[in-house]
C-alpha cells in the first residue's frame, strides 16, 4: 500500500465512511490532536518508566486509538466502528485510585517537571487537555460521543497523577508552586 494518494492536496482529507471535509475542521483537530497526545505518550515510554506506567500507557496508547476512530468517524447507520466505551473511563478511574492510594496528600499546585517520564506525562497532560477543550468544541457543532468527552476529562486527570506516581516512585520530589 502506498503512504501517499495525493487526495489530499487540496486541503481536504476523509472521514470514515467517506465524507470529505477540509483538513482544518474541528473534527480534524479534535482527532489529530489525539493522535499528537498518542505520540507524545510513544515518546514518554522512551524514557525510564517504571512496569507499571509502561503497562498503563500501553493500554491508554490501544484506547487512544479507538478514540481517535471514534472521532473520526460522524454517526451513521452505515459506518459501524468501535467507539470508546465506558470501561475505558472506568479503567483509568481505577488506575487513578489504585496509585492515590500511594502517593502523598496534594497540598498545593506543583510544578510540572520531575524526571524525563514524569515530565513526558505532564506533556502529555496538556496535549490531553487541548485535545479534550477541541473535542468539546467540536460537539456543539456535530454529533460526538459524551464518552468521549468523559475520557479525555480523566485521561487528563490519570496522566496528571501517573506523572506524579512516577516522579515518587523514582524519589522525585515534587516541585510546589509558591505564589
Amino acid at each position: 500500500m502506498k503512504i501517499y494518494t495525493k487526495k489530499g492536496d487540496t486541503g481536504e482529507t476523509s472521514l470514515f465512511g467517506g465524507e470529505r471535509v477540509l483538513k482544518n475542521a474541528l473534527r480534524i483537530d479534535a482527532y489529530g490532536t489525539v493522535d499528537e497526545l498518542n505520540s507524545t505518550l510513544g515518546f514518554a515510554l522512551t524514557q525510564d518508566c517504571s512496569d507499571y506506567t509502561r503497562d498503563k500507557l500501553n493500554t491508554v496508547q490501544n484506547q487512544l486509538f479507538v478514540l481517535g476512530a471514534d472521532l473520526a468517524t460522524p454517526f451513521s447507520k452505515e459506518v459501524r466502528i468501535d467507539r470508546i466505551q465506558e470501561e475505558a473511563v472506568s479503567y483509568l478511574e481505577l488506575a487513578i485510585d489504585e496509585m492515590e492510594e500511594k502517593l502523598p496528600e496534594l497540598r498545593s499546585f506543583i510544578l510540572p517537571g520531575g524526571t524525563p517520564c514524569g515530565a513526558s506525562l505532564h506533556l502529555a497532560r496538556t496535549i490531553c487537555r487541548r485535545a479534550e477543550r477541541l473535542t468539546v468544541e467540536c460537539s456543539q457543532n456535530e454529533e460526538i460521543s459524551d464518552v468521549a468527552i468523559s475520557y479525555l476529562n480523566r485521561l487528563s486527570d490519570f496522566l496528571f497523577v501517573l506523572a506524579r506516581f512516577e516522579n515518587h516512585e523514582s524519589g522525585k520530589p515534587e516541585t510546589p508552586w509558591i505564589p
